[in-house]
């Protein structure tokens, strides 16, 4: 088990020939072995640490106060349990802090001679990062937590005895609930393994996720800032790459297309000369695997073809790439005479609808300087939208107040 562990690791570390290497000399590793494996192992997961998005913890409201039968008094009801978001923190730093996961409030106080209503028990209050959904085990969606300073209660305590329960307290809620990280980003990178998001990532930002020649790079989302001359900045989150099969939860994609969900523009990105992710896949063309992105999109939630999109066509700097590229542009250009060519369980709905078409090369820099540039615009050009929709809604509450 643990050299399995620790070859899956190397997967991730090593270029593809290393790794067959490793897996040739290794198949029966002998008892000296194990021990430098299991070092290895754990260097790796020192690096790349355990991003986590998910995380499940108990809640239990307080239980209310014993009433007072012969003088009439009330218990104190049970306290709540808040979920509140705080900046800068992490599911994983919540999960080192509370190893148990379990946060429970105070009971109410019992009704006596001296107070004859009972003091309401303590509340609970734990603090969870921004861009938090809270949903039940049975998927039921109890709130969302999306800027710091949001307030969530999730578990109320029991109420106290009093005379209509017969001065018998009550119970607080008591279940587990998922907190799911949502990343908050102004862009997302989508694509295909391999096509270049973590090198454009580089290029265009401060952030240094890893980068290799082989597909799977990227294993947990990355955040980038862009910093422009006027101090204005975009974050941008290169998510790990989808595959073909990803909306039915295919290569964990549930994972990550649920972090598409909370940026504000999308940036597809593709690799001019297509892409295959091994060979007992098809190859797919520019032009296919643009298709295929936006029907996984579209299948997992119809919603996100209602968001702005760019294209950003990498690798430009490739043999043949010019030629590629005036191919692909004439077959969105004129896509109706190309879909009919594709099976139709690749077709989304709706055709996708770029802002911009881009080609680049996050190898040479050529084109990152206008894609920076664009992203700037369209963000800005969105936010002056919100402004002006949310200055109709209060002149519209305004009218309707002096009618």
């Amino acid at each position: 088990r643990v050299a399995s562990f620790t070859l899956l690791l190397l997967a991730v570390e090593l270029p593809r020939f290393s790794v067959l290497r490793a897996v040739a000399s290794w198949s029966l590793p002998s008892p000296s072995l194990v021990p430098n494996m299991v070092w290895v192992s754990r260097v790796l997961l020192r690096k790349y640490g355990r991003f986590m998005d998910d995380l499940r913890i108990y809640v239990k409201g307080g239980a209310g106060g014993m009433g007072y039968p012969r003088l009439g008094g009330e218990g104190g009801h049970g306290g709540d349990v808040w979920l509140v978001a705080e900046e800068k923190l992490t599911l994983k730093r919540l999960k080192s802090q509370y190893p148990v996961k379990r946060f429970m409030a105070g009971v109410g106080s019992n009704s006596r001679v001296a107070a004859l209503k009972g003091a309401k028990g303590k509340d609970c209050e734990v603090k969870v990062p921004s861009g938090i959904s809270v949903v039940t085990d049975d998927g039921k969606l109890l709130g969302e937590l999306n800027k710091p300073g949001d307030r969530l209660l999730v578990a109320r305590g029991g109420i106290g005895g009093s005379p209509v329960t017969n001065f018998l307290p009550s119970k607080g809620q008591a279940f587990s609930v998922h907190l799911d990280l949502k990343l908050i980003a102004d862009v997302g990178l989508v694509g295909f393994p391999n096509a270049g998001k973590s090198s454009l990532l580089t290029k265009v930002s401060r952030a240094t996720p890893q980068i290799a020649d082989y597909a799977f790079t990227t294993i947990k989302p990355e955040l980038g800032t862009i910093t422009y001359a006027d101090l204005k900045q975009i974050t941008v989150a290169d998510l790990p790459g989808l595959i073909e099969g990803a909306h039915a939860n295919k290569g964990r994609g549930h994972k990550f297309l649920k972090h598409v969900e909370r940026t504000k523009q999308l940036l597809f990105v593709v690799d001019v000369a297509g892409f295959q992710l091994s060979a007992k896949t098809p190859f797919r063309t520019a032009f296919e695997t643009i298709i295929l992105l936006a029907k996984e999109l579209e299948l997992y939630k119809e919603e996100l073809r209602e968001k702005p999109a760019i294209l950003a066509v990498n690798k430009m700097d490739l043999p043949n790439a010019q030629r590629n590229y005036d191919e692909l542009m004439e077959q969105l250009q004129n896509p109706e005479d190309h879909m009919h060519l594709l099976p139709k369980a690749m077709l989304p709905e709706d055709a996708v609808r770029f802002k911009e078409i881009i080609p680049l090369s996050a190898l040479t820099g050529e084109g990152t300087e206008e894609l920076i540039m664009y992203l700037r615009k369209v963000l800005d050009e969105e936010a002056e939208k919100e402004i002006e929709q949310y200055q109709r809604e209060q002149l519209s509450t305004l009218r309707l107040s002096e009618m």
